[in-house]
């Protein structure tokens, strides 16, 4: 008997080393794509976790409710100044409608604690303390659109690099209490289909052609993380030029200082008070 192998057999044999050998190199350049990564498994930068706000601006309007008609840096035009000029907290009550400053175009400036955590791979949660409001940041591929106007709206979000058309240094500056240095966008997220709302307590509003983009920025420095939001506010009825804030928070260890409270607006501080 022969010692050498069918013709057909080490051909089959061939094929089946080149087939493992194929298998478990990575693909070349004519090979197949890599399997596409999940938005959780893309993301540049983990910012789960729990956050306090950091205010270390515009105090007088985002610790107290300012008096009524106080619109300072606010870009209202005329039809904004006069529908924060006739806000009625206790109207608002009645109607039902006390979570319009907790909407998303002025959520993030209020003092509170962010929890925030995946729901599934393609969602970012984002929950506060401060009218037991929730966010979802849907990623673009994966948005579905809601059903109708909401507080939260509808957020698409993605994974960047940049923000074009804003030098980061100059929007955010440099407080002596965050960290120092350029600070670079990871997250954008773009909300629409919002319910009319306020940008702060004292009913300086928001319509529901509002336009919401944010860019979330992580810093971590000498032990500390900071979360930094730039939120650019666009409103064609209200507003005579977008409205740009940004607003910092610190992670906190754990859960120990939460405390959800429901949506509720302290009276006005009195003019010149």
């Amino acid at each position: 008997m022969s010692g050498r192998l069918p013709t057909t057999t080490i051909a089959l044999v061939a094929g089946l080393l080149l087939t493992a050998a194929t298998q478990a190199q990575p693909p070349g350049p004519g090979g197949p794509p890599p399997a596409p990564r999940s938005p959780r498994e893309a993301a540049q930068v983990d910012i789960t976790g729990y956050w306090v706000a950091l205010v270390t601006e515009d105090w007088l309007w985002r610790m107290v409710t300012p008096p009524k008609g106080d619109v300072t840096s606010v870009p209202v035009n005329p039809n904004g100044r006069r529908v924060a000029n006739a806000w009625d907290r206790e109207r608002d009550i009645a109607n039902g409608e006390q979570c319009k400053a907790f909407g998303a175009a002025g959520l993030m400036r209020q003092p509170l604690r962010l929890h925030i955590t995946w729901e599934g791979n393609d969602t970012l949660r984002i929950d506060t303390d401060a009218g037991q409001q929730t966010r979802l940041l849907h990623f673009a591929a994966n948005t579905t659109a809601a059903a109708a106007p909401s507080w939260q709206g509808n957020s698409t979000a993605e994974w960047t690099r940049a923000v074009a058309g804003f030098d980061m240094r100059m929007v955010f500056g440099s407080p002596k209490d965050l960290p120092q240095g350029p600070l670079q966008a990871s997250l954008k997220v773009n909300t629409n289909q919002l319910r009319a709302g306020y940008l702060r307590k004292n009913g300086v509003p928001y319509s529901d052609s509002t336009q919401l983009t944010e860019y979330f920025s992580r810093v971590a420095t000498a032990g500390n993380d900071y979360l930094t939001v730039l939120s650019i506010v666009r409103d064609p009825v209200y507003l005579s030029s977008p409205f740009l804030t940004s607003s910092q928070f610190k992670r906190e260890p754990d859960a120990a200082k939460w405390n959800p409270s429901p949506c509720q607006t302290a009276a006005p501080q009195p003019k010149g008070g």
